[in-house]
């Protein structure tokens, strides 16, 4: 697995498998969040298997597909929700990236844009593209 820290209390990965949670929940981990689409992946990585191998590993489960260029408020509030105030949260992806955005839009209005995307950066996720979206939601806030 390449856990990247993200925040004190949120990590963002690749794709992980079934047999990875329990390892993940040992770690400490209380919250499974799959941001990857069904259609994306084979059977035995779907949401549903993805869940079954959470609740057997005492995790929170949410499932938040994200596809491509369709992000909207309600999953960057349920994002928020599943990640923020519930112990620490393990979010996936193909590459980690989406899950980055996600936080990273939970972030504005909250945290500088520089510093979203310098921690984005530090963690390996150029979002320099999504700043605009960054600045917009951080301008509603303010």
């Amino acid at each position: 697995m390449d856990l990247r820290q993200i925040s004190p209390n949120l990590a963002v990965s690749p794709q992980i498998l079934p047999e990875d949670v329990p390892a993940l929940a040992d770690a400490g981990f209380k919250v499974l969040v799959n941001n990857r689409p069904d259609e994306e992946v084979e059977a035995e990585i779907d949401h549903d298997a993805m869940a079954q191998a959470a609740e057997a590993a005492g995790m929170r489960y949410h499932y938040l597909p994200i596809h491509p260029g369709q992000i909207t408020p309600q999953l960057i509030a349920d994002f928020g929700k599943a990640t923020v105030g519930q112990g620490p949260v393990i979010a996936y992806c193909r590459s980690g990236n989406r899950s980055t955005v996600l936080w990273a839009l939970t972030q504005a209005g909250r945290m500088p844009e520089d510093e979203i995307l310098k921690t984005a950066d530090a963690a390996g996720y150029d979002l320099s593209g999504v700043r605009p979206l960054i600045a917009s939601l951080a301008s509603r806030k303010g």
